[in-house]
């Protein structure tokens, strides 16, 4: 296969089903969602066959585990697709609202319309769902889709294609405003991301390693982050009520998803009475922690126990490993998570209010919490329906990019015969 042809076959029928795809009706695209989410849970047997091939192949391969989990399909994950495609149709449709309207001294108004990126190209590994995520939210928010999934997920990702298909048939859309890449050649990659005359926005979900190849040779805009290096700072006015199940929660409720929290941070005056408690808890998931003097001095005798390096500061583990560290106060805490942050999730857990509110105005991350475990930094869990992707820049989509995120501003002006003088 002459993999640039094949890829700029992609795009010449993505930007003509982008055309159809940014005139078609709110109903015809709805219609379309609640086709596919049919689709999927009548194919529900054939989508669990072809993960099993997946997750065969990948555990023969050696695939790590954070990477088999996100590969695997399980019953709650089809559910959650279904679910998101319907919690996606009943979402205002954003396209075509126009906004701001104002009357000039010319007498024109001038005002700003919603509408469609164009082309989006998704470049993903391992997790299938974010197949019918992507593709949900470009249908609805009026786009085309290319869509790149990891060699490791081709069968489900060939399974789920197809269903999608049926459903934009079915609707009277193009078969090609979602188009799943079908193969598993690496150079597939490097030729959507240089291709700005058919793919108007690169949107990566993967590894850090895929995503710095991406900042590196893309000629394509880009809405993604490049790693989850998550905080909780616990305060000296916590209540432990509150902070010991964050605190267990965002770091084991899943070890290998980017809103995992990796460093705790802990207030001095209140660290030998939440650490003796913690510590049992993270034993009974060997959960090792990577702590500072401070912290290692309170945590003698705990049985998966290491000194913690400046490296643990920026490191993502994905993995049952928890960098700890004891800090003086709310100054050290801000300063020590603005200084080692990816600028992706992290969180408070305070009863003093004013705390609360310096943390949100301070701490420079996409999502800031008060009083909940980082995990719910999830488009799903903000109401979005299903989410494209996590963005950590401040351009031109922040957070867990949605409907909104695919969608961008025009000018529009109304006259009335006016011309300038």
């Amino acid at each position: 296969m002459d993999i640039t042809a094949y890829m700029q076959q992609l795009g010449r029928q993505a930007r003509a089903a982008s055309r159809a795809m940014a005139r078609a009706s709110s109903a015809t695209r709805n219609q379309a969602l609640l086709l596919i989410a049919a689709a999927i849970e009548r194919e529900a047997d054939l989508l669990r066959a072809a993960n099993a091939l997946d997750l065969n192949a990948a555990r023969i391969a050696g695939l790590e585990p954070a990477l088999l989990d996100r590969l695997a399909l399980s019953d709650k994950a089809i559910d959650t697709m279904v679910e998101g495609l319907r919690q996606v149709v009943a979402l205002p449709d954003p396209i075509g609202e126009i906004s701001n309207m104002k009357y000039r001294p010319s007498g024109i108004q001038v005002g700003q319309m919603r509408v469609p990126l164009g082309v989006i190209g998704i470049i993903y590994e391992a997790r299938p769902n974010v197949t019918v995520d992507a593709a949900g939210l470009c249908i609805k928010s009026g786009n085309a889709a290319i869509l790149r999934g990891g060699s490791e997920a081709i069968h489900c990702n060939r399974a789920l294609a197809r269903l999608v298909a049926e459903g934009l048939l079915g609707a009277g859309l193009p078969a090609d405003a979602v188009q799943v890449v079908d193969t598993t050649d690496r150079a597939a990659v490097g030729a959507m991301i240089t291709m700005p005359e058919y793919v108007d926005v690169i949107v990566p979900r993967g590894g850090k390693g895929l995503i710095a190849r991406l900042m590196k040779e893309s000629t394509v805009p880009m809405i993604k982050h490049l790693d989850g290096i998550c905080h909780v700072y616990i305060d000296a006015q916590a209540d432990l009520a509150k902070a010991l199940p964050i605190a267990l929660n965002a770091k084991t409720h899943r070890y290998g998803t980017c809103n995992t929290m990796e460093t705790l941070l802990i207030d001095r005056a209140i660290a030998a009475t939440v650490l003796p408690q913690l510590a049992p808890l993270y034993a009974a998931k060997e959960v090792e922690l990577r702590a500072d003097p401070d912290a290692y001095a309170l945590l003698t005798g705990y049985p998966y126990l290491a000194h913690a390096l400046e490296a643990d500061w920026s490191t993502e583990y994905l993995a049952p490993i928890l960098a700890i560290k004891i800090v003086d106060g709310m100054d050290a805490a801000i300063d020590h998570i603005n200084t080692w942050s990816s600028k992706h999730t992290d969180a408070i857990v305070t009863e003093n209010y004013s705390d609360a509110l310096r943390f949100l105005r301070e701490v420079d991350s996409a999502s800031v919490m008060v009083n909940a475990s980082t995990r719910f930094a999830d488009g799903f869990e903000y109401g979005l329906g299903a989410e494209i992707g996590i963005s950590n820049d401040k351009l031109h989509a922040r957070g867990p990019v949605g409907l909104e995120g695919l969608t961008s501003l025009k000018y529009v002006v109304f006259g009335h015969g006016e011309i300038r003088q």
